[in-house]
């Protein structure tokens, strides 16, 4: 049966209260909070007041939330350098963040569920993921920013807040402002590392990942500061002589300090640069997490909180994704009070991942790509949540082994195939050494939205996304989004009512659809390249005080042997058997590739392009098949006609439904979308439609 109910939004007990200064607010928290102020300085109606189904109309509120933490607390002990903070007159560690809320303006019409986004980079996400919006408004007030309103619909309160100190400098991001380490009143200092591939030529590079803030040098012209070169991941390095390049002050709108680097004669492209450089004052970066668990410890357990609720999920995309699993691997869902912080987690497109969130010298934007940013502290044992051992070394942990068992929130983990082949996802559900499938735990889901990359790719492909010789176009537009809205659903329903969600749907060796990459059996499409590496895990090692002190004494850090990343298999046409599929894997049109092979690019041939993956649309017809040797079915022997196509189509939406894997609202949306692949399908490049029955 479909599944289409939910809970109408539940009566809230607690009441807000507030002092009026104009258009300031300010709530005061209990001495023994962690949250000790919200300062609000908009509230404004969403909309006008427009009603959002049951949960009625809604309040955004934009203001600023203030910290204080005991570095004392057993709760902030994993907390990097927070005994090197600066303390207040009680001994605390102050900060404070950005934050914007949506909320049911009726107290009474509020679930008592907060949706708290994990900000990517400071912007946010949620809006665009969840409810259909074109794109994420730094500040949404437009109709289109809020889309078609689901997750309001569901009466939850939305929160975002500041909990990354380095965000870019553009307006409307959310930043958290964190002090810096001292020791004895002098300066903490430290080794720090940037690198690039380098695909253009250019004279400058910013020292900043993503145009993220950078530690700039501690003594440009100091002999720590070593610039290398090499011409593959993970080729011998090449001192660049130091009297060739420099340091110089940041380029359009920089701050004037030096954290930009200038090489004489340019930057090579096709070239991967390395630079290590000693820096001073790191940022107390763990904070973030500590601010993420209070925000929501506040909005669930202050009386007096300006956006109660009852209980919390935590959603995280990509870097964010991952940022959530470090909070739990750290122990962080337990608050200073010793309370449970979130009931559940959608971690979306982490992979096996975790971050620089959380060391001395942390740049949380740095990710490590198989092809881009390599070797950070991302991909790192544990991966699994049961408690596993590692062949190699010997040690034996799990993700949630600093989580106490009560605390555990129910996880959906979702990932594309990107994921598989660009983040070590696999890692999440087998053994260290490969060999052996590992459930995961009963709290917990895992769903593979087969045949997708990072984020849906545009469509159709836009101009210049051909790639030379083939069939093939740069980017592919499967949409997992709305299944992704369904598994949203499914989770609030899972913590506000007990109600079971779907059943995990993910690769296994047990079952042949997790193999080594070299055992995929990709069709070979003519001119169109397919993978021979995937992305790695590596026991890297940092220094002799990087897993007890998160200190980096060691840059770049020494590898270890990979850990062993598999990669789901695919059916004859090239597309994932495993998983969540689509109805573009189910009825297709194209092979879906999740992966993209560089090529025809200066350097890095045949390695793969972050986050991105390929679309390979079937032959038209049979005349089209033969001329250009392609080994896949073509749309008239697979379907006939469109009339049975959209039969097929039909079919197979209603079977997303009744498996609680889409919402009966996106039965239009999804049903349009496939009819749009099948027109583009056959009139690409000016193919005749087939003519089959």
């Amino acid at each position: 049966m479909p599944r289409a109910r939910r809970a109408a939004p539940r009566p809230r007990r607690l009441r807000r209260t507030g002092v009026a200064l104009g258009l300031l607010f300010v709530t005061a928290a209990p001495a023994t909070a962690e949250v000790v102020r919200v300062v609000i300085d908009r509230r404004e109606p969403v909309l006008g007041g427009q009603a959002f189904g049951a949960a009625g109309a809604y309040e955004k509120i934009v203001g600023r939330v203030f910290f204080e933490f005991d570095p004392r607390s057993p709760a902030n002990a994993a907390i990097v350098d927070l005994h090197l903070a600066p303390l207040n007159g009680a001994g605390k560690v102050e900060a404070w963040a950005d934050v914007v809320v949506l909320q049911p303006a009726n107290p009474s019409k509020r679930r008592g569920v907060a949706w708290l986004e994990v900000s990517n980079s400071g912007a946010k996400a949620s809006l665009r993921y969840f409810n259909r919006a074109p794109s994420a408004a730094a500040d949404p007030s437009a109709a289109e920013d809020f889309g078609d309103g689901l997750l309001l619909r569901q009466g939850l309160t939305v929160i975002w807040v500041g909990w990354q100190w380095d965000v870019p400098e553009r307006e409307g991001l959310l930043r958290l402002h964190v002090p810096a380490a001292r020791a004895g009143g002098g300066p903490v200092t430290g080794l720090v590392r940037a690198d690039w591939t380098v695909d253009e030529a250019t004279p400058v590079l910013d020292l900043g990942h993503r145009g993220h803030r950078a530690y700039p040098p501690l003594d440009p012209a100091g002999p720590e500061n070593v610039l290398t070169v090499r011409s593959g991941r993970l080729a011998p390095r090449e001192v660049v002589p130091r009297e060739r390049w420099r340091f110089v002050a940041g380029r359009g709108g920089g701050d004037g300090r030096p954290t930009w680097i200038e090489l004489e004669g340019g930057f090579e492209a096709g070239r991967i640069y390395e630079i290590v450089y000693r820096a001073a004052e790191p940022r107390i970066v763990g904070l973030g997490l500590a601010a993420v668990r209070d925000v929501m410890a506040y909005s669930r357990n202050n009386l007096r909180s300006e956006f109660p609720t009852e209980k919390g999920i935590a959603f995280g995309v990509s870097q964010t994704g991952r940022f959530l699993r470090h909070f739990l691997y750290q122990g962080f869902n337990t608050d200073e009070q010793g309370r449970k912080v979130f009931d559940g987690m959608l971690v979306h497109s982490a992979g096996a991942g975790r971050g620089s969130f959380n060391h001395r010298f942390a740049q949380p934007s740095r990710d490590a790509h198989r092809y881009s940013a390599f070797f950070y502290p991302t991909d790192l044992f544990p991966f699994a949540s049961r408690l596993l051992s590692d062949p190699v070394t010997g040690a034996e942990d799990g993700l949630l082994r600093r989580t106490r068992e009560d605390h555990r929130p129910y996880v959906f983990y979702t990932n594309s195939g990107y994921e598989y082949w660009g983040r070590a996802a696999s890692l999440i559900h087998t053994t260290a050494d490969g060999l052996a499938d590992v459930l995961p735990l009963p709290q917990e889901r895992i769903y593979h939205l087969a045949g997708g990359q990072h984020s849906v790719g545009a469509f159709p492909p836009p101009g210049g996304s051909e790639v030379p010789g083939t069939p093939a176009y740069r980017g592919n537009p499967l949409d997992f989004l709305l299944v992704l809205r369904a598994l949203a659903v499914r989770l609030v329903e899972w913590v506000d009512e007990g109600t079971e969600p779907p059943p995990s749907h993910y690769p296994k060796l047990s079952e042949g659809t997790l193999v080594p990459p070299a055992a995929v059996a990709f069709p070979r499409v003519p001119g169109v390249a397919s993978p021979r590496v995937i992305h790695e895990a590596y026991r890297a090692d940092y220094g002799p005080r990087f897993a007890d002190s998160g200190i980096v004494d060691v840059e770049p850090p020494v590898l270890g042997p990979a850990f062993p990343s598999l990669a789901p298999q695919v059916d004859g046409l090239g597309n994932e058997l495993s998983g969540i599929r689509t109805v573009e894997l189910r009825v297709p049109v194209a092979t879906y590739a999740p992966w993209h092979v560089r090529t025809g690019m200066a350097g890095g041939e045949g390695e793969l392009s972050d986050f991105v993956g390929t679309l390979i649309p079937l032959p038209a017809n049979e005349e089209e098949r033969a001329r250009t040797g392609d080994p896949r079915p073509s749309l008239e022997a697979l379907h006939g006609t469109k009339q049975v196509y959209m039969r097929r189509v039909v079919g197979a939406v209603q079977d997303l439904v009744s498996s609680g894997l889409l919402l009966p609202e996106d039965v239009g949306a999804a049903t349009e979308r496939a009819q749009a692949l099948w027109d583009w399908a056959v009139a690409r490049v000016g193919a005749s439609a087939p003519t089959g029955h």
